[in-house]
């Protein structure tokens, strides 16, 4: 194979191989702790602007399923220890570095990346780099940002799925919304008109939906003002359901702020607390909502059973919830899936569902 190198904006170099397509890349990196969901993360749109780092050593074991996409894969590139050549499993359509070729991703294969999370725990999420040669200067590297990434993954046009059974109409918006969002929507008997980022709320509330979702998405919730203006106007008139950025954005919409987290929650292994229980829940996001700046209009319903940063919101006087986890990621397996029967009912009238 191919020498490529992993170059961090502290200077730190690794070298690996390149097992992924003949290309470079700059972007945040960052890890994630799944034991398995490789091709969920490589398809999540929540990813763009992001170098990530698989902490888990073997990937690709059990191939391709396309079946298993969440969306169009958006990561800036991908770093693993090994990569497995000759997977196996009855659903596979072939092997992860043909998967990496052909969506374009640089991929460094054979670094320690045990010694790569330590160094992201200790100093951050930074920079990187993935190239052929170590450049002399790093400022290049340094420099980077992930901006603009939601109108790089968001759909451009409107388009519906129907449920068999139709109970309810949602309007999803789409900052980069997970497949399986609309999947555990339409399986409860909803019809999901799916909205790109750009849609003013006039056009979604005139449509008259039963409920509004906010999806997942990538980057700085702050600098989408656009979207921002747009909830403002939805909140208060239809029952609404956050998740990811769509809390993220809420927050802020509402008066609230964020912050970013050193590493941030990546993962499917997150624990999060309701003060009864804890569930294990599947995350990706690099930004927090701080609880405090939003007590006189809402309270906490979740918080990290590590870091205790925000994990869900809920509004009550505005008929809307929020959550940072991706309940409908199964990961424990179904732990938090009740959420989307939360949302039915408030379509449905109850409150307190």
């Amino acid at each position: 194979m191919e020498k490529i190198y992993l170059v961090l904006a502290n200077g730190k170099v690794f070298e690996g191989e390149s097992a992924g397509a003949p290309a470079e890349c700059v972007g945040e990196l960052v890890f994630t702790t799944g034991m398995a969901g490789y091709l969920e993360t490589l398809t999540d749109p929540s990813y763009a602007g992001q170098i990530v780092t698989q902490t888990f050593p073997m990937i690709g074991n059990y191939g391709v399923i396309p079946e298993d996409f969440e969306g169009k894969s958006a990561v800036s590139g991908y770093v693993v220890r090994e990569l497995c050549e000759d997977p196996s499993n009855f659903r596979s359509q072939g092997a992860i570095k043909e998967f990496l070729k052909e969506n374009g991703i640089p991929c460094v294969c054979g670094v320690d990346t045990r010694e790569l999370t330590r160094i992201i725990r200790e100093e951050g999420a930074m920079p990187a780099a993935i190239c052929r040669k170590v450049p002399s200067d790093l400022s290049a590297i340094k420099a980077f940002e992930v901006k603009n990434v939601v109108s790089r993954v968001s759909q451009k046009e409107k388009s519906v799925y129907n449920a068999e059974n139709e109970k309810y109409k949602v309007a999803l918006i789409d900052y980069g919304a997970k497949r399986n969002i609309v999947r555990c929507l339409v399986k409860r008997g909803c019809t999901v008109t799916v909205y790109p980022n750009t849609t003013p709320a006039e056009e979604i509330l005139s449509a008259a939906p039963d409920g509004v979702m906010l999806s997942n998405g990538p980057g700085d919730p702050a600098e989408n003002l656009f979207e921002i203006e747009q909830i403002k106007k939805i909140i208060g008139k239809k029952p609404v359901f956050g998740i990811c950025l769509g809390h993220q954005l809420t927050a802020l919409a509402l008066g609230g702020k964020t912050v970013k987290l050193k590493y941030g929650h990546r993962g499917a292994n997150q624990p999060v607390t309701d003060g009864v229980r804890t569930y294990i829940t599947s995350q990706n996001h690099g930004y927090a909502v701080l609880s405090d700046t939003l007590k006189d209009i809402g309270r906490e319903l979740f918080k990290n059973a590590d870091d205790n940063s925000c994990e869900g919101m809920e509004y009550k006087d505005l008929n809307c919830f929020t959550v940072q986890f991706h309940p409908e990621a199964c990961a424990g397996p179904q732990d938090t899936e009740f959420l989307f029967d939360r949302f039915v009912g408030m379509m449905g009238g109850k409150t307190n569902a």
